[in-house]
């Protein structure tokens, strides 16, 4: 069994306190409609530039051309979009904060930001495009860099069924590869617009609405920005 399969089968596991407290910080609490195009790029200009808008105008023409690809093709096409166009770089470079979620307006508009930016948009991105939530989950691992450091790291699991291994979708590496065969990367666990998953728990261990959060902060940016209804 590899250390992916914890994310669908097995036990829970009892949480240290500080990863419990993270959680609740974390979950996902609502779907993506299709956002207000026009009032994105307004601020995109008002607030980033014409560099931004071009980022936006293509990213819609992504949404726009994907929307009859299988799911395969759609993961493909988000992830080389974001992973392309944005470059990464710390929070405290970007933002003069040790930890920002940015929404995709946010960091489109830089066109810069670390491993929660890129996985949010290609979370977010796909959800416009369709592709049910119950087939997606932000994945909290453990990255190993070079031969012995690790880091926090995020990425996008992708299930092509619900009980399959999960591909990932990771700013690390431009290829989509099973979790299987990304043997540098140590899941903690993840989580979706449904709820999350622990140790192997095989429903959610938490109320995605439980608590306020820094989720919910950027869901709240979203809805300004018109993102979200």
């Amino acid at each position: 069994m590899t250390a992916w399969a914890h994310l669908w089968c097995g036990r829970p596991t009892r949480l240290p306190a500080w990863l419990a407290f993270l959680i609740f910080g974390l979950v996902l609490c609502a779907s993506v409609a299709a956002p207000d195009y026009d009032k994105l790029l307004n601020l995109a200009r008002q607030r980033y530039g014409q560099r931004a808008v071009d980022t936006v105008v293509s990213w819609r023409q992504l949404v726009e051309e994907s929307r009859e690809l299988s799911p395969a093709q759609k993961i493909e096409k988000v992830n080389t979009f974001f992973n392309r166009r944005i470059v990464y770089e710390e929070d405290i470079v970007v933002w003069k904060e040790p930890d920002y979620w940015a929404t995709p307006l946010e960091f489109m508009g830089r066109g810069t930001g670390d491993c929660e930016d890129f996985t949010i948009a290609k979370y977010v991105t796909l959800q416009m495009l369709g592709v049910a939530d119950a087939r997606l989950r932000l994945i909290y691992v453990r990255a190993r860099i070079g031969s012995t450091a690790s880091v926090a790291h995020m990425v996008l699991g992708f299930f092509p069924q619900p009980t399959d291994e999960p591909v990932i979708l990771d700013n690390l590496i431009s290829s989509i590869r099973p979790a299987s065969q990304r043997s540098d990367l140590m899941p903690l666990f993840s989580f979706n617009g449904a709820g999350l998953w622990v140790g192997g728990a095989a429903q959610s261990s938490a109320d995605p609405t439980a608590r306020l959060s820094r989720w919910r902060d950027v869901l709240e940016r979203m809805r300004q920005d018109g993102m979200t209804p």
